[in-house]
């Protein structure tokens, strides 16, 4: 059957790693050129002039630092053009939904060239501060503050995360894990086990990439045993099973119509053709999550895409599973029903612990090596996992040299339902009463010495509170013991308008 002419493929991808102490001694350059570079060698991986022809500029929002106007910035570096320039929001799904809003765009006739691009020197940024300078290049500004894009926030914190101080990724994703293990009853060490034994398949692939931050295997035990350089930091997660943030990476896609790549000659093995996609959203807030073990918006997302694509998961030969933290990785192999014994590596790069998670920008990093992956294995399929902000945005992408057979826009999905949600009780507890709770969910958050405090999500009459547990013997216990079930009492903190677990 003839290819839709508008079918949208991935026809020229480009990534580096500026190692420390490497090429990079000294430091990665300045976001903007990096992002001149990985888009230089994305077109040069293409083998063909698209700059030339851009019509698309999509750049990942950079965490480094804001360039006022960025895209024009990179557009008049690259002597471009292009009718539609954007910079995106936030969120570990950011890449794969500019790409896949780009695909729908091709699709519909709109445009013919597109380029998603990002970077990320927060490492050079970090050791540049520590040496005492702010920032290491000159010239970060040119126009004035008012021309400087604000963070993007899409949602105010809950005034209860905020009063029991719930902000942290690497907090709220093992409440979630936490969750799943009390559901599936697994006993806390062997939990730990089986995040330690899947880590460890992610570091085997990391040790293989030369463009992974730590391009080496690590072994189960030493990923989920505490010591001086990895102390435990949210339990059940170690300091070397959460997604390293600091890292000086960049990387770049472009994408066509299946037509403008036959136009300017790209070789019909090096397109890869976007074949199914969706995103789709949980609740914005810890506790709103009615069943805080599982994610429905994954199963809507993934399923979405699979479907789209016409294959099943076990006709999926490469895995890219969101891994910022061990629950997206495991709530992700729920929804698509991945065995624990699925011999599948989940990752093409390393995951974001190992490869580096480059802020919102991973996404990019796993498309460009899934293209590569299928490039050398014709025929097969490969899906691509996103997760942002706090399991609350999720997106999936199916890729494969094998081009669709029907028209291009039925690749466009319908828009996802919206979630369902539980209340959160904000009224403070009176002082001198106690209140009956059912946990959910807890964890305790490590300092460097040590526990120093935990946090429950409750079921309460009328919804879903947080709880804070500052007494030494419940954080030892919550660490031995399940407590997803538990009865508990609650009672206002003594200094804080905020809800302390008391027994």
């Amino acid at each position: 059957m003839q290819v839709d002419p508008r079918a949208p493929c991935i026809v020229g991808v480009g990534s580096h790693t500026w190692h420390p102490g490497g090429s990079g001694a000294t430091g990665a350059p300045e976001p903007l050129v990096m992002w001149e570079q990985v888009t230089r060698a994305a077109e040069a991986d293409a083998g063909a002039s698209l700059l030339g022809r851009l019509d698309d500029l999509e750049i990942v929002y950079c965490q480094t630092w804001q360039y006022d106007d960025p895209t024009r910035r990179l557009a008049e570096r690259l002597g471009v053009s292009p009718r539609r320039r954007h910079y995106s929001g936030i969120g570990g799904t950011t890449p794969q939904v500019l790409l896949q809003e780009a695909a729908a765009r091709i699709a519909r006739g709109e445009l013919d060239v597109a380029l998603v691009v990002g970077a990320e020197a927060l490492d050079t940024q970090r050791r540049s501060k520590k040496a005492g300078d702010r920032y290491p290049y000159p010239g970060r500004y040119s126009h004035p503050p008012a021309d400087r894009p604000a963070f993007p926030w899409e949602a105010p914190f809950h005034p209860a995360e905020v009063a029991h101080e719930l902000f942290q990724a690497w907090l709220t994703f093992a409440l979630f894990d936490n969750a799943r293990r009390g559901r599936l009853g697994i006993g806390l060490d062997e939990y730990r086990a089986q995040l330690g034994a899947q880590w460890q398949r992610f570091t085997r692939v990391a040790a293989t990439n030369p463009e992974a931050w730590f391009p080496f295997e690590r072994s189960a035990a030493e990923i989920v045993t505490p010591t001086a350089e990895n102390r435990m930091v949210g339990y059940p997660y170690t300091k070397f099973m959460i997604s390293i943030m600091d890292v000086d990476m960049a990387a770049a896609v472009f994408l066509t119509s299946h037509e403008c790549a036959e136009s300017l000659g790209i070789p019909a093995d090096r397109r890869v053709y976007v074949r199914g996609w969706q995103y789709a959203t949980d609740p914005v807030y810890v506790a709103e999550h009615p069943e805080m073990w599982r994610s429905p918006a994954m199963e809507v997302a993934a399923g979405t895409a699979l479907r789209t694509a016409d294959v099943e998961i076990a006709g999926v030969a490469h895995l890219d599973l969101y891994s910022c933290f061990g629950s997206s990785v495991n709530f992700m192999r729920d929804a698509l029903g991945i065995a624990p014994d699925d011999v599948r590596p989940l990752t093409v790069t390393g995951g974001l612990p190992y490869h580096g998670g480059a802020g919102s920008d991973y996404l990019t990093h796993a498309i460009a090596q899934m293209t590569r992956v299928l490039r050398d294995d014709p025929g097969a399929y490969g899906l691509v996992t996103g997760v942002g902000m706090h399991m609350t945005k999720h997106v999936a992408g199916v890729y494969s040299t094998v081009a669709p057979t029907g028209p291009a826009v039925a690749l466009i999905p319908e828009p996802a339902p919206a979630p369902a949600t539980v209340g959160i009780v904000t009224e403070p507890l009176v002082h001198d009463t106690t209140v009956d709770a059912t946990v959910v969910a807890a964890t305790v958050v490590h300092g460097r010495e040590g526990p120093e405090w935990g946090i429950a999500v409750c079921d309460v009459p009328g919804g879903r509170t947080y709880a804070r547990i500052e007494a030494a013997d419940l954080l030892t216990d919550l660490e031995v013991s399940e407590w997803t079930g538990r009865r508990v009492a609650l009672g206002a903190h003594p200094t804080r308008d905020r809800v302390n677990l008391l027994t």
